[in-house]
């Protein structure tokens, strides 16, 4: 999947905000629901691996005490994450062996020709118990567009993504998500919505046009913990 965000920074800001904005009352957001995954000991390290600007920290609870690292290809996004933050590639991590207790990737494998490559190097870095943690959509993600817009085909799909993380981690606990949990109040939304999933403005703005609105959106996906 094309990845971006030095060059747009603002379509993965604007992603961000649509789901803060109007994602369905009383849902707990990806971020939130990770930070439940995770260990709970205050002396955790935990690894962000695509930490964009940091929507893991900003969820995570106050009283969790655990030391955050943000690691990103991206130096625009970068900029605005809380330190420590370092410019890192997740197939070359600058990390010890066994130096950190979790690692977390969100909507990020995809981006990577070969995740398998990034899942092992998460594995080489995990302390002994420690927890690996990623996200990802579905190919069917957002059915509502499916007229206008439908999600690639990627390198790691919630569909085989338990598989690819099966060939390195011993066990993976699978939590999927399959329910209307966006609603986009306008046609302006709807096509801010289809602009953070890359279609151009003007072509986005037209396609827009011919949804009906509000529009509530199924979200389809996949969150993995792995563990050995």
């Amino acid at each position: 999947m094309p990845c971006d965000y030095d060059a747009d920074p603002g379509r993965y800001r604007l992603g961000m905000q649509l789901t803060r904005s109007y994602l369905a009352a009383g849902t707990t957001s990806v971020y939130e629901r990770i930070w439940q995954l995770l260990p709970g000991s205050d002396n955790q390290v935990v690894a962000d691996v695509g930490c964009a600007d940091g929507a893991l920290t900003a969820a995570r609870p106050a009283a969790r005490r655990s030391r955050l690292l943000g690691l990103d290809t991206s130096a625009v996004l970068l900029r605005t994450h809380p330190v420590p933050a370092i410019q890192a590639d997740a197939v070359r991590l600058p990390l010890r062996n066994q130096s950190v207790t979790a690692v977390v990737a969100v909507n990020m494998l995809y981006h990577l020709p070969d995740p398998l490559v990034a899942i092992r190097e998460a594995r080489r870095v995990l302390a002994p118990g420690g927890v690996f943690v990623a996200a990802t959509i579905s190919r069917s993600d957002s059915p509502e567009l499916a007229a206008v817009w439908r999600p690639r085909r990627s390198t790691f799909d919630a569909e085989d993504a338990a598989a690819l993380a099966g060939a390195v981690f011993a066990t993976v606990e699978v939590e999927s998500w399959d329910a209307p949990l966006i609603t986009l109040p306008d046609t302006a939304a709807i096509r801010d919505y289809l602009v953070a999933r890359q279609m151009r403005p003007a072509q986005a703005a037209g396609a827009a046009a011919q949804l009906p609105a509000p529009l509530t959106i199924t979200k389809r996906g996949a969150l993995l913990r792995c563990s050995d």
